[in-house]
């Protein structure tokens, strides 16, 4: 059974914050720790533990817990009890299968919708990330907001709420580390992205998005296979 990895002390929860508040804070502040890795894949945690973590009472982390339940971050594991999601081979595939139509969806709404302002924002990323070639870390983040400023170029709630919902699972697996080959590999497919959302071309982004989401999925598949090898 994983431990969860050590962290500073809990911030106090606000005493003037109003119940739906404060279990938005819960929310929010279990869903980053899920997400940056904190709370680990397949650690075991209890209301009692997040309560203390948290400085809250339990109510609060209890809702909390049921909205993160339901965006399938947390489950309840037979004999185990409440435990960070553990995502399995085939969970991953459909992932990634759901995240390319969602993806591409996005990309083809941006090259309709997103306005001068996101349009340029995204040059100026795409620079940062040519500046960043030689960082995995930092291209990384670079990459992680162009995704996420297409999402919001998209102009579609609902979209964006499901594809936030992707990436907080998403960030459940470990994250592929790029070697100098597959960074460019990927600015390359980034680019082809900008460009035909800066043209105003649909279909040539929702072509390009695709493409670079099944390209990840590639590479997911090889990393999860090269594990499974290493550990017969």
């Amino acid at each position: 059974m994983k431990t969860p990895r050590s962290t500073s002390r809990p911030k106090p929860a606000k005493a003037n914050l109003a119940p739906r508040d404060l279990a938005r804070e819960a929310y929010l502040r279990l869903r980053d720790a899920i997400c940056d890795g904190t709370l680990t894949s397949g650690t075991r945690i209890t209301e009692t533990d997040l309560s203390e973590r948290l400085n809250m009472s339990r109510t609060p982390v209890r809702e909390a817990i049921y909205r993160l339940e339901a965006e399938g971050l947390l489950t309840h594991v037979p004999r185990s009890g409440l435990t960070v999601m553990e995502l399995d081979h085939q969970m991953i595939m459909e992932l990634y299968t759901i995240r390319e139509a969602l993806e591409g969806t996005a990309a083809r709404l941006a090259a309709q919708h997103a306005s001068e302002v996101e349009i340029e924002a995204l040059a100026e990323l795409m620079d940062k990330a040519t500046s960043a070639m030689n960082d995995a870390k930092s291209f990384s983040r670079i990459s992680d907001k162009i995704h996420g400023l297409i999402y919001l170029a998209a102009h579609n709630r609902f979209l964006l709420r499901s594809l936030e919902n992707i990436a907080s699972t998403i960030s459940l697996l470990p994250r592929l580390t790029g070697d100098q080959l597959r960074l460019s590999e990927w600015h390359e497919q980034h680019q082809a992205i900008v460009k035909a959302i800066r043209n105003r071309d649909p279909d040539a982004a929702e072509t390009a998005a695709r493409t670079h989401i099944r390209t990840a999925r590639k590479q997911r598949l090889e990393v999860l296979m090269e594990s499974e090898t290493m550990r017969r």
